[in-house]
């Protein structure tokens, strides 16, 4: 038996660009049935959202709404620096 746990993704995750730039929407189900919204930059630096969302599109009209209102570029961090 396995003690991994199962992650729920949802069908609406998706890469999303804009203005030259990419993030991915990552979408999946929490402990308490509530979906959990992440979005992942090109150097892999993660914005995840205090809040959960009741449905998954809930979950993707906010990433939507984040980024036709803030813009794209509130979601993506630095680039990694390189290791020593």
């Amino acid at each position: 038996m396995s003690n991994n746990p199962v992650i729920r993704m949802s069908s609406l995750c998706r890469a999303v660009s804009r203005d030259g730039q990419t993030v991915q929407i990552e979408i999946y189900e929490g402990d308490d049935g509530k979906w959990i919204l992440e979005v992942v930059d090109e150097f892999n630096n993660s914005t995840v959202w205090n809040d959960q969302f009741n449905t998954d599109q809930q979950a993707l009209d906010e990433a939507h709404k984040t980024i036709t209102e803030e813009g794209i570029e509130s979601l993506i961090g630095p680039p990694a620096s390189p290791p020593h």
